[in-house]
């Protein structure tokens, strides 16, 4: 659960959107702490691939969300449409990283400390490899299910229940468990695949 009060951010939100005074400032001070929790939610999943920092990372979602005002229905369809715009920071600035590193030069290390550097490098890597592997898998679910899509969205990343999913997709508790369970044995499926065939394989 996301956390605070559900009737006053979802309040504030209708007041922001209809421009009220003083609203986008009383709705940043409500959902910031709130915010932070799931930056850290979604740096935990990553670890230590995370480019950003917490409070960078809600920095930047705040710099995507709150220019637009949008329609949010609630608070949980605005904490669902958060954790899709920190994803998608999170993944461009591992793509960065990683074309960043294609192009660097080389630095002057002890043997040792060059031993540990490539120990924390090969881990870090693999962390981004599977992060990109991830977000590869999802789009690809998404095209097939764009609905599947949004609830692992909801689930996973905004760490968002089973009734604040179905609240933030406009469908059925049921619908919502349905929708998890195929999309997880998806995942699964094309990840181990995608971990197991040669390069230049085919997806299924």
């Amino acid at each position: 659960m996301v956390g605070t009060d559900e009737e006053s951010i979802t309040g504030l939100l209708h007041e922001m959107v209809g421009s009220e005074p003083g609203a986008t400032e009383r709705l940043l001070e409500a959902v910031y702490q709130p915010l932070r929790g799931l930056a850290r939610r979604q740096r935990r999943r990553i670890g230590d691939g995370a480019a950003l920092a917490t409070t960078e990372l809600v920095h930047e979602a705040y710099f995507r969300l709150f220019p637009a005002r949008r329609g949010w229905a609630d608070r949980e369809h605005f904490f669902a449409t958060a954790a899709r715009a920190m994803r998608q920071i999170l993944i461009n600035a591992a793509e960065a990283r990683r074309a960043a590193k294609r192009g660097g030069g080389s630095h002057h290390l002890d043997l040792a400390a060059a031993g540990e550097a490539l120990a924390a490098q090969v881990e870090q890597d693999r962390t981004v490899d599977e992060l990109l592997a991830l977000e590869h898998a999802l789009r690809r679910l998404e095209q097939r299910s764009p609905r599947q899509g949004r609830v692992v969205e909801c689930r996973f990343f905004a760490g968002l229940d089973v009734d604040e999913t179905a609240a933030a997709l406009g469908i059925s508790p049921a619908t919502v468990k349905r929708d998890w369970s195929l999309a997880r044995a998806w995942l699964y499926r094309e990840l181990g695949a995608k971990a197991e065939e040669p390069r230049g394989g085919g997806a299924a």
